[in-house]
């Protein structure tokens, strides 16, 4: 236990450090500053929202803006990058000590012969499919679903909703991510942060004010229209646990059949039954969700 002790620390002092540098623009190479990309893409984002809002009666600074804006940089920097990394240093040692050692063996593909970009390619679409099922499991265990209700709480559709989630959800997605990269032998992680990019990407125009779809693509790629429906208040009878799961990819919900988009979802009521009642500040959803609640 000790040890598990000392890695999270001095995960959590490097991680602390490094993304100092990535403020400080002292990072090597200058495109994985995480910090820069997503101040630049919700920027960008942001501005496409306001140039051809599909709502055109939403406010530029919807209601719960700059909770959502907060949200974005602790789950992507005070969480994820100080503590997120340091949990999942914790949790790659977990399954080396559980597993005795060499992982490579459980690996059901190797794909260290496999050009890089056949490399991102899997990488990227088992990452997505793993996500896509931890997601379908946060709405349907009620454990589950009590933490992923921050994420559900948003009211008006906007970039920055994408990351309002509870820090649980991290815990959730990282040993069933890291199970599949320990399935896929051989990865060479060294361009991860394309696929990484990219998801973020996606991530912020799937939750953006914006009248997208992507043409026949829409059955491949997650997209603002679909998306809304993910938050609809009102679910179809057959599909009362959620509908759109997908994370970056919307083919998991046309093959396992969770795909639902009924007509134009614009102005339809987003949130969940009792959201009035629901806390409404970052400091009492921060610890939402460890007992039940009769008021949400």
């Amino acid at each position: 236990m000790a040890s598990y002790l000392e890695l999270f620390i001095t995960s959590f002092k490097q991680f602390a450090s490094y993304t100092w540098a990535e403020i400080t623009f002292q990072v090597s190479p200058w495109y994985v500053n995480y910090f820069w990309w997503l101040v630049i893409l919700s920027l960008v984002v942001w501005s496409l929202e306001i140039i051809m809002p599909w709502r055109k009666d939403q406010s530029i600074i919807r209601k719960d803006f700059w909770l959502d804006a907060f949200y974005m940089f602790f789950n992507f920097y005070i969480f994820k990058l100080v503590i997120f990394f340091a949990f999942s240093n914790v949790t790659e040692r977990f399954f080396t000590d559980l597993l005795g050692g060499d992982l490579s063996r459980f690996s059901f593909l190797d794909l260290s012969d496999f050009p890089n970009w056949a490399q991102l390619l899997i990488f990227c679409i088992a990452t997505d499919f793993i996500q896509w099922f931890t997601h379908v499991l946060l709405h349907r265990f009620e454990f589950l679903w009590r933490f992923h209700k921050v994420h559900h709480s948003v009211e008006q559709m906007g970039f920055a909703a994408h990351l309002r989630y509870h820090w649980m959800e991290n815990v959730f997605y990282t040993p069933m991510k890291y199970i599949m990269v320990m399935l896929l032998g051989g990865f060479t992680p060294s361009q991860a942060y394309i696929v990484f990019y990219v998801a973020i990407a996606i991530g912020h125009l799937n939750h953006a004010n914006l009248n997208w779809s992507y043409g026949p693509m829409k059955y491949l790629f997650n997209n603002p229209k679909m998306h809304i429906w993910h938050h609809a208040f009102a679910l179809p009878s057959e599909h009362h646990h959620g509908v759109n799961f997908g994370i970056s990819l919307s083919i998991w919900d046309y093959i396992f059949r969770t795909a639902y988009i009924p007509r134009d979802g614009r102005d339809i009521k987003l949130g969940f039954q009792g959201l009035e009642k629901f806390p409404k500040n970052f400091s009492k959803q921060l610890f939402y969700g460890f007992k039940e609640s009769k008021e949400a």
